[in-house]
């Protein structure tokens, strides 16, 4: 097809395990949706033909914890959800990133009540926050395509002196800009 007219018939290729290994591992990251609110609307967006997050290797939503590596966190989360969000986080396998999107699953959000957790990021490692309510669809790809760079990078996240998983701790900047109505809106009669 043109490749193997590239490459000599005697030829070698040289290149550092460790970076096939990362290459690997960010064409191929599975996510497991823990979606509980409206931004699992935002991340059934993100699956859709407009966003397509099937460019990124990512079009398998695995919802066995066994097979996936990826962990989106979506919405608020009851108390009584925590025992399951920490065992499902528990069987997923290794090496494994957490996403916390959007204000109720990184901080409570508006509810600030004894029933929902003030940020699953309490019970969790999470690598990467993404703010809003809910957040962009954009937003969500950045988030992604941060812990892509991560891995090509650095490979598998980092462990603390304890040999407990430390979380990459970074935060998506909105991308999105709010546009004047393009027609005036009048309240009342006049």
């Amino acid at each position: 097809m043109g490749l193997e007219a590239a490459i000599p018939v005697d030829g070698y290729l040289t290149t550092n395990l460790q970076r096939v290994i990362n290459w690997a591992r960010r064409s191929s990251l599975w996510p497991m949706p823990f979606a509980t609110a409206c931004c699992g609307i935002e991340l059934m967006a993100v699956a859709s033909s407009r966003y397509d997050v099937a460019r990124f290797g990512m079009e398998r939503m695995s919802f066995s914890p066994r097979q996936a590596d990826l962990l989106i966190v979506a919405g608020r989360i009851a108390v009584k959800m925590l025992p399951v969000l920490q065992r499902i986080y528990l069987q997923m396998t290794e090496p494994k990133w957490v996403i916390s999107m959007g204000a109720c699953a990184s901080t409570g959000g508006v509810f600030d009540t004894y029933a929902v957790v003030q940020g699953c990021d309490q019970f969790i490692p999470v690598d990467v926050y993404i703010p809003g309510c809910p957040p962009r669809p954009e937003q969500l790809l950045e988030g992604i395509m941060a812990i892509q760079r991560h891995i090509d990078n650095e490979g598998i996240p980092p462990t603390g002196p304890n040999g407990r998983r430390v979380p990459l701790g970074i935060v998506v900047e909105p991308t999105h800009s709010v546009r004047p109505q393009p027609v005036g809106l009048t309240v009342g009669g006049a």
